[in-house]
């Protein structure tokens, strides 16, 4: 990796350390923050979500958490778009049910106007061990 790419992959990763801190703190308008306007998430089961219904659910109090954890994280970055790939332990409540899951987590960045923004996370669930 050059020194650029290498700048940028720090940067990625940076911000993805931050928007977890955001997912912790349940404060949707920081969590829209790192996400692109057509962000999408694809969950374990296949289901897919937006942007909007996603930060929804956080302001409504229907999905918190309390737990973001990454670790095993690797990023390669290609010009102005970027793939993280992590181990990730999330944990909190989804309509009042207690969750604590380990997945496999895919995040796409891309560049846009000079700021990195997520446009893709992909989930995969994962053994605790």
């Amino acid at each position: 990796m050059n020194d650029r790419a290498a700048l940028d992959g720090n940067e990625v990763l940076a911000r993805e350390r931050d928007w977890g801190a955001a997912m912790i703190a349940n404060d949707a308008d920081a969590i829209g923050r790192f996400m692109a306007d057509d962000w999408i998430i694809v969950g374990p089961d296949g289901g897919v979500n937006d942007r909007t219904r996603f930060l929804a659910l956080v302001r409504s109090g229907d999905l918190t958490h309390d737990v973001m954890d990454s670790s095993d994280e690797s990023v390669r970055v290609y010009g102005d778009a970027a793939v993280v790939t992590a181990r990730g332990v999330s944990g909190g409540a989804y309509r009042g049910q207690a969750f604590r899951v380990v997945e496999r987590v895919t995040d796409v960045w891309v560049r846009r106007e000079g700021t990195w923004r997520c446009v893709l996370t992909h989930l995969s669930r994962m053994s605790e061990s």
